[in-house]
């Protein structure tokens, strides 16, 4: 079965860190570009973060790696804000595209999504 499944997502308090994990069954991740996604109730989905053939890669407050072994991708959350709140989605695209764009393509899989909520 092709699937992507996130992981990791959870309550925090502001200023706190978590880890997500995006892995794949069905297929391999290796040459993808991954992108992370997020939406918050009430709001537009945006994009996160992005990772292509490295270093090609999208982090901000954000990292974004790859560990091809485990067939997973991660984001790497620091320094977590009120404002992060919202249900976090990966998407993988097969081949690789600059990250300028990622936020525009159409991606072959979709994760179900994992909430992350920063509060005191």
């Amino acid at each position: 079965q092709v699937q992507l499944v996130e992981s990791g997502g959870g309550l925090v308090q502001p200023g706190g860190s978590l880890r997500l994990s995006c892995a794949a069954s069905g297929f391999t991740l290796d040459y993808y570009t991954i992108g992370w996604f997020r939406q918050a109730p009430g709001k537009e989905r945006e994009g996160v973060s992005c990772l292509s053939s490295s270093p090609d890669s999208v982090n901000g407050r954000f990292t974004i790696s790859r560990d091809n072994a485990k067939n997973t991708v991660y984001l790497q959350m620091n320094n977590l804000k009120p404002e992060d709140t919202a249900v976090y989605y990966c998407a993988a695209m097969r081949g690789f595209y600059s990250c300028l764009s990622y936020v525009d393509l159409e991606y072959d899989y979709w994760g179900q999504g994992t909430q992350v909520t920063v509060s005191s």
